[in-house]
């Protein structure tokens, strides 16, 4: 049995270009999955910055906080002192105390109010509707419901 030149030639070819095209998938696999790799490093080190900018900001914001609750306590101060100019010093601290208790204890009754209403935390509505899909998957028509 003899081979003819030009086909071993040609299957030769055909093997150059199989090693080619893998050598290329290899290439292609190992630069997909580096880029990957920087990217995650990348978005890392942008999550980072950004974390710590996000502290900052908290730190300011706290800080900002401290600061109104102080400005408050001097507001308070100067409606006693004002009110000292009127009325014994003791009976004016006495008033302002009263009305702060008094606005404080609007205050509680009206988050009693929402707690109470908020709880037992079951989602009724959600419940009630997940009752009615599974009745209407079993194929049962839920009450008071018209399907068309």
């Amino acid at each position: 049995m003899t081979v003819r030149p030009q086909l071993a030639r040609h299957d030769a070819g055909l093997n150059n270009h199989d090693d080619n095209v893998g050598a290329l998938v290899s290439q292609v696999t190992s630069d997909l999955s580096r880029l990957v790799r920087d990217e995650l490093q990348l978005a890392k080190a942008e999550l980072k910055e950004k974390g710590k900018e996000a502290g900052v900001g908290a730190g300011l914001f706290g800080g900002a906080g401290t600061v109104a609750v102080y400005g408050l306590g001097v507001l308070i101060a100067a409606a006693v002192l004002g009110l000292a100019t009127a009325w014994p010093a003791w009976l004016s601290a006495l008033t302002i105390a009263a009305v702060l208790f008094a606005i404080a204890a609007v205050a509680a009754l009206l988050g009693k109010r929402h707690v109470t209403r908020a709880t037992p935390p079951v989602p009724h509505r959600a419940v009630d509707g997940v009752h009615e899909d599974l009745e209407a998957l079993k194929g049962h028509q839920p009450e008071g419901k018209v399907t068309s």
